[in-house]
């Protein structure tokens, strides 16, 4: 039986599931024995174990930072180079920036068969600052010489890899339906959609809004709030999921703007399924997305969405019928969706179930058939 490393950067404290779960159906289909990697610092070995048992497969310590300039990464390169030595890794699936470094650099030092790169969204794309393209585009050019396939995410890195970057020995690069969503996991009744509602303080005329992720500049939650303020609508409630370094400023906009009663400050939250079910509108003014997981999260729970017309966002929603895209920083655009969309129950509900037939092409068995068929073609062919 050969074996596969999946190598990643950082792992919370218990194995992410939704984010690796694809390629582990996948392998498991193929007849791999499967070895993840990653920084799990977060984990105790008892969470290790019962990970192990419940997914059947291996999971590993390295010390890998999320900054490419640490010199804790070099640490965490050896401990690879080994790790791969010791249980004869026949392939490498190395994923996220860092990730994907270390695994390339680890494969060809130990000369592993094969190394698959999935790119989660370069930092090279269409519109991105210049430093980027003379940062990260060399960068990724280099690597490439030593990666037999690239997994892209969205379209938009398709083409860009398929005509900017030349592999090793021609290989070939593949578009994937993202990491893969668990459908079932967000079915939720009416009953937990009025609890939470209640609990919110909202009543039935109000109007609530959504969004999950770091409170960063390149979320953009500037001109979310900015556009509820244009809407001039006591009705809409925006609820941010998620804490960063921007708070402080964020908060004191809403002051400034005068609708702190309608934006709500959440921080981190374990609920987020009952959250999006007591939702209405999925609102996401993102800058920069690889393919966006919060989006899909609002999908899989019926919910129209009215987002940043960028990569990722457009794989999702454009020709879909399921919401709206915008500028990025357009806010009059995204107060009038924002007015329409809070006006009019039937088109939320319509834009809704159109995102939920829309979601399944991006499910965990659609992704992991879409690995496995890559697994057959660059390890079995």
């Amino acid at each position: 039986m050969d074996n596969l490393l999946y190598v990643t950067n950082i792992a919370g404290k218990r194995m992410s599931y939704g984010f690796v779960g694809s390629a582990i159906k996948a392998a498991k289909l193929m007849g791999l024995t499967f070895y993840s990697v990653a920084n799990r610092s977060q984990s105790t070995p008892d969470d290790i174990n019962a990970d192990e048992e419940k997914y059947g497969v291996h999971l590993l310590h390295v010390p890998i930072c999320r900054s490419p300039f640490s010199f804790q990464n070099i640490k965490a390169y050896k401990q690879l180079c080994n790790i791969i030595r010791e249980n004869k890794i026949d392939y490498i699936h190395c994923n996220t920036p860092v990730g994907g470094i270390l695994g390339r650099f680890a494969g060809k030092k130990c000369k592993v068969k094969k190394v698959i790169y999935q790119a989660h969204g370069f930092h090279f794309y269409n519109g991105a600052p210049m430093k980027n393209w003379l940062i990260y585009y060399p960068v990724e050019k280099w690597l490439a010489h030593y990666t037999d396939a690239i997994i892209t995410i969205n379209k938009e890195d398709y083409e860009l890899a398929k005509n900017k970057l030349k592999l090793r020995k021609d290989g070939k690069v593949y578009y994937v339906h993202g990491v893969g969503i668990d459908t079932a996991q967000y079915n939720t009744e009416e009953s937990s959609r009025e609890a939470k509602r209640t609990e919110l303080g909202l009543n039935n005329s109000d109007v609530a809004m959504i969004s999950m992720g770091d409170l960063i500049e390149r979320k953009n939650y500037d001109t979310a709030i900015r556009a509820i303020a244009e809407c001039k609508n006591k009705s809409l409630h925006f609820y941010i999921c998620g804490k960063g370094p921007e708070e402080s400023a964020l908060k004191t906009l809403v002051q400034e703007l005068k609708i702190a009663e309608q934006i709500h400050f959440l921080g981190f939250r374990s609920d987020i399924k009952e959250l999006l079910s007591a939702a209405d509108i999925f609102l996401f003014t993102s800058k920069q997305e690889g393919l966006p997981r919060s989006m899909m999260e609002a999908m899989v729970s019926g919910l129209p969405c009215i987002a940043s017309k960028i990569r990722g966002n457009t794989d999702l929603l454009e020709n879909t019928e399921g919401g709206f895209l915008c500028g990025v920083t357009d806010v009059s655009a995204y107060a009038e969706k924002l007015n329409l969309l809070a006006s009019d129950v039937e088109m939320r509900e319509k834009m809704g179930k159109n995102n939920l037939i829309t979601i399944q092409k991006f499910s965990t068995e659609t992704v992991a058939e879409e690995i496995r068929e890559i697994y057959k073609a660059e390890l079995k062919g």
